[in-house]
Order: C-alpha cells, then sequence, then structure tokens
C-alpha cells in the first residue's frame, strides 16, 4: 500500500485502541457502537472499518483470538461522488495569479502547468525528477501508485513552464540533484506546501470553491472528456487500473449538461 494509506490505517487503529478497547476482548457490538459514535462521514467509517478489519485479520492470524469481531459488520453504502471541477476559465486564472518575478513563482507555475496538464497526482507530481521529463519527445515518466511506472503526455505549455523554472531554479541539497521542485533549502517540495501553494493561488484568482491538487487531475479529466477523449485514453494516462474509475468523469460531464437543460427548460 502507498505510504498515505499505511499512515492513515495507523491513524485510525491509534484511535481506536485510544479509546480503551481490548482487541484481545472487544466484541461486535462494540465497534458497531464506537463507529456511530464517530462524527465522520460514510467514506471515513467505510476506511476506518477496513483498518479495522486489517487489525483483526492480523490478530487471528497470529492466533491471538479466534474469531474476528468486524466479519458481519456491513461497510457503509456509499454512493457516487462528484469531486468539484474547475472551468477551464478558473485554472487559467489560477495560473495566471501566480508572480514569476522570482524562482519559486516560476516553480509554482510549472507546478500548476504540470498538475493540470498531465493529470498527475500531487505525490506525483513532488516525485518527479528532471531525468523523467522528455522534453523532445514531449512526455514525462510518473512513478504511481503501488510503484508502477506510466508515460505520460506532456504539452508544451507544461514543458516551457518547466524550462523557465530550471534556468532559476535554487541550487539543490546533497542528493537532489535529479529532483525537480524544490523547496526553499534546496530539498524535496513536500506535498503539504503544494497544497498550500493550491489554496493560496485559488483565493488570489477569486475562485471560492473548495479544491486542492486534486482537483486539477479531476479538471483535466473532465475537460478531456468533455473535447471528446476516448475513455481507455484517459485511464491510461490517469494510471487507473480499472475503467469504473475513470466513469466518473462521464457522470461529472453529464451533470454539467444535465443542470443546463432544466436551467433552461421552458417548463423548469
Amino acid at each position: 500500500m502507498s505510504p498515505n494509506t499505511v499512515a492513515s490505517y495507523c491513524s485510525d487503529v491509534e484511535d481506536f485502541l485510544s479509546k480503551g478497547n481490548d482487541p484481545l476482548s472487544v466484541t461486535q457490538d462494540d465497534i458497531v457502537s464506537y463507529l456511530s459514535s464517530r462524527n465522520i462521514s460514510k467514506r471515513s467509517q467505510a476506511r476506518l472499518l477496513s483498518s479495522l478489519r486489517s487489525l483483526f485479520g492480523y490478530i487471528v492470524m497470529e492466533n491471538l483470538r479466534k474469531d474476528n469481531p468486524t466479519d458481519g459488520i456491513d461497510t457503509p453504502k456509499i454512493g457516487r461522488y462528484l469531486p468539484n471541477v474547475l472551468s477551464i476559465e478558473e485554472v487559467e486564472a489560477i495560473i495566471g495569479s501566480v508572480d514569476t518575478g522570482s524562482w519559486s513563482g516560476k516553480r509554482d507555475r510549472a507546478i500548476l502547468e504540470v498538475l493540470y496538464g498531465c493529470g498527475l497526482r500531487v505525490g506525483e507530481v513532488t516525485t518527479i525528477k528532471i531525468s523523467d521529463i522528455y522534453a523532445d519527445q514531449g512526455f514525462v515518466r510518473v512513478i504511481g501508485k503501488g510503484n508502477k511506472q506510466r508515460i505520460v503526455p506532456i504539452g508544451e505549455m507544461a514543458v516551457s513552464a518547466v524550462k523557465d523554472y530550471l534556468e532559476e531554479r535554487i541550487t539543490p541539497d546533497d542528493g537532489c540533484d535529479d529532483v525537480l521542485f524544490l523547496n526553499k533549502f534546496g530539498r524535496p517540495l513536500s506535498r503539504i506546501s503544494v497544497f498550500n501553494m493550491v489554496k493560496d493561488r485559488a483565493m488570489a484568482a477569486g475562485i471560492h470553491k473548495e479544491i486542492s491538487p486534486h482537483t486539477f487531475r479531476h479538471s483535466f479529466a473532465t475537460h478531456l472528456i468533455e473535447n471528446g477523449a476516448d475513455l481507455r485514453v484517459v485511464q491510461e494516462m490517469l494510471g487507473h487500473e480499472s475503467i469504473l474509475t475513470t466513469e466518473i468523469y462521464t457522470h461529472i460531464e453529464s451533470s454539467t449538461w444535465h443542470k443546463e437543460v432544466l436551467d433552461h427548460h421552458p417548463r423548469r
């Protein structure tokens, strides 16, 4: 599993144990009460239950108890999640809000261009190496979930922004020569720094939607499908194992024209 998933599962288990629950004697009713006492969404409840299933699966495997008390507890039904999507104009406004008068501004502009232009996850952006970018051939090599490698096309605007940034890139710290995006100390930029930068740029552009770096990935996929891109091609670019995950973006497009029709229907 990815480091983020591992950290989330550990956090869930630690919280469960901190409430005085003894994993060797806790009952199914205790777990149901614990889940219902948490003021969290159904999606978070489902992940929490998954974390506890893993914990008790390990305990049973180690012969510390004979039963898994999470067996028989239904996973909360999660509706189809439609993420926030930016319009092309909003994307351009956010990217255009960056002051490129400094090396860090050029870096932020390049990050936004790559986030949107390639549809990458924030963790994929922060781990890109300079040697992963093949500007002349127009693609970037990405290491995604499960340490799986994929090749993603990179457009001229993203390549141009990266080249502008590299011309003024800060001196890298030891061992960071090949890391593309660096912080002010010359070390790899963190995910949190990218999250904060995206929120700051959205605010500067007057965009009041709840957005994150992942919003650019959602927007990239939605705009491709709106413009007629094949679903399989989008799946490959996003690195989705299942086409069902990619199909969410066809629902976003449908919800857009659905609202458009109802807003202008003569019998509205």
